[in-house]
């Protein structure tokens, strides 16, 4: 083997030994070995975000470390590389202590049978105006009402005539914001307090919701004062709120609506509903 070969041979052996050495995985030992040449926190917690190496670190392991001279901020590098743990969502539980997604739900049925129904919400698509020919013989002495109309006859989901709800909002899930509660013009709904309960009437192929009113005397935007139906909420965690209606409801066609800027009638207009039937 002449001279060259021989250097050639050489930088082989480096080189594949080189790449043998950057293959091996970073381990608690190669940590404790760069704390003690004394390489420094930052570089070292650099690398381990750079391998992306998952620590399984118990109590005993983060003792030992600490009592190698591993720093904390470098132990604690070393816990963040371990993946978060995704909660696993329940869309039916009763329980309102296990995580469910954004939304609200309908408690129904008693002990084994009991369970949460989510509501998807539904939006206005149509508003229309009643009561134009007594507002225009009477010279706007009688009122002329704004309705918004709701798809469909009856809601999906159905409670009993004292219902129990829980709303799940991005808090609970810590969720960024979900399409659920945004409101519009960067916004996002944080509690029952935002939104109103009113009963809808029940037309051929829809349902109507007053929105608005005028007459003489000027004009009214927004659910109407007698229109509203009151409840109580209460924080039964971060983010998740129980709602009771505080009387029966008579059968009828509900919903728990929030509007969204932007849209006409003090946003009513455009609102989102999350409707519910009483039979």
């Amino acid at each position: 083997m002449n001279g060259r070969q021989l250097i050639l041979c050489v930088l082989s052996c480096l080189f594949f030994s080189a790449q043998s050495v950057h293959a091996e995985p970073l381990t608690k030992s190669a940590i404790i070995e760069l704390t003690k040449v004394g390489l420094g926190d930052e570089a070292i917690i650099a690398k381990v975000k750079s391998e992306g190496t998952i620590f399984d670190l118990t109590t005993e392991d983060m003792i030992a470390l600490k009592a190698e001279g591993v720093s904390s901020p470098v132990i604690a590098a070393m816990l963040s590389n371990r993946p978060s743990a995704v909660p696993t969502f329940s869309m039916d539980s009763p329980n309102p202590a296990i995580p469910h997604p954004p939304g609200v739900y309908l408690l129904t049925g008693t002990g084994s049978d009991a369970k949460m129904n989510r509501i998807d919400p539904t939006v206005s698509n149509q508003a229309k105006t009643g009561g134009i020919l007594g507002y225009a013989l009477t010279g706007g002495i009688a009122s002329a009402s704004i309705k918004v109309t709701i798809q469909n006859e009856s809601a999906r989901v159905e409670g009993s005539a004292s219902p129990r709800f829980f709303f799940f909002f991005d808090e609970a899930t810590n969720a960024s914001s979900s399409a659920t509660w945004a409101s519009g013009m960067n916004t996002i709904v944080t509690s029952p307090s935002e939104f109103t309960l009113i009963r809808m009437q029940k037309k051929t192929g829809r349902r109507e919701a007053r929105v608005g009113s005028m007459n003489i005397a000027g004009s009214k935007t927004g659910v109407m004062d007698k229109d509203r139906l009151p409840f109580l909420h209460q924080m039964v965690r971060p983010g998740v709120y129980q709602v009771d209606v505080t009387k029966p409801l008579e059968a009828g066609e509900y919903g728990f609506i929030f509007s969204i800027a932007g849209g006409g009638a003090g946003g009513a207009m455009t609102a989102r509903i999350f409707d519910f039937s009483v039979k």
